[in-house]
């Protein structure tokens, strides 16, 4: 893979991972457009996820003082103090990602192709961009991710497993689900990155094991340069988003999908990709 298309597939991810617009579904069509295929092959799947792991170093730094609550979290349960604030941040962020992390294995193992396709990627596209603006018409509250709940946590948890459907976006369905709970936008988007750390590390954590094993050297180069603008890109695009969702709605974003969607269909069955 060349530099340039390195950048750009850093810069993608960087921007595109932490809005409700799905990363890996832009970085599916990236793949498509450039290289004239409907579905990833194996080099292209070890980038996507090379690349998130970027997005996963500006998440820890961004977030760094929730990062050292969870730490202190994790010494409390240790030294028995189960129910402190700070340990149940941890909890909920550990019993959110549970259920993802199963079916992300169950999903390893089968590696169904039909998830793959430029046609999944545009219905779920439309589909949780329509869900999202619904659930963001809800007035915007002052609950808080101090507010959370052991109910609230699995019912978010199990919506993220939705998306492990490329077009569904890993945020956009853990802020719709957070929206729909009667979360502010704020808080919807900032623990919906706390979760980022769980779900990101474990992708991360695979592909460094596939990295190793095959001893490809220039691939792990190339790798290496997506982390690192995947990761300035990332950090912008937090900073940025959580600026914006201060004064704004997530409505932008759902029209987006909505269209960026439409006009993937339109192209798809007009013959014109795909």
């Amino acid at each position: 893979m060349t530099l340039y298309h390195i950048i750009i597939l850093a810069v993608i991810q960087g921007l595109t991972e932490f809005l409700p617009v799905s990363s890996s579904g832009h970085l599916g069509l990236y793949h498509c457009f450039t290289d004239q295929c409907t579905h990833w092959d194996a080099k292209n799947l070890t980038m996507d996820i090379a690349v998130h792991v970027g997005t996963l170093l500006a998440v820890l730094l961004y977030f760094r003082k929730d990062v050292f609550k969870m730490l202190c979290g994790l010494k409390d349960v240790g030294s028995g103090k189960a129910k402190s604030e700070d340990a149940k941040l941890l909890s909920f962020v550990i019993i959110s990602s549970v259920p993802v992390i199963l079916a992300g294995l169950v999903l390893h193992v089968l590696e169904p192709d039909w998830l793959k396709t430029l046609h999944v990627i545009a219905w779920a596209t439309i589909i949780f961009g329509v869900v999202l603006w619904f659930a963001d018409r809800k007035e915007d509250t002052t609950r808080t991710v101090k507010d959370l709940t052991f109910k609230d946590a699995i019912i978010i948890g199990c919506a993220q497993i939705l998306a492990l459907i490329p077009g569904t976006s890993r945020s956009g369905i853990t802020m719709t689900a957070s929206r729909f709970l009667g979360y502010s936008r704020t808080e919807s988007a900032h623990y919906s990155m706390l979760l980022a750390m769980v779900a990101i590390s474990g992708a991360g954590a695979l592909i460094s094991l596939s990295l190793i094993k095959s001893e490809d050297v220039q691939l792990g180069f190339e790798a290496l340069i997506g982390v690192i603008f995947s990761f300035i890109s990332g950090w912008v695009s937090i900073h940025l988003m959580m600026k914006y969702l201060e004064k704004a709605t997530f409505a932008v974003f759902a029209y987006y999908r909505v269209i960026l969607g439409v006009i993937l269909l339109g192209l798809l069955y007009t013959g014109v990709i795909g």
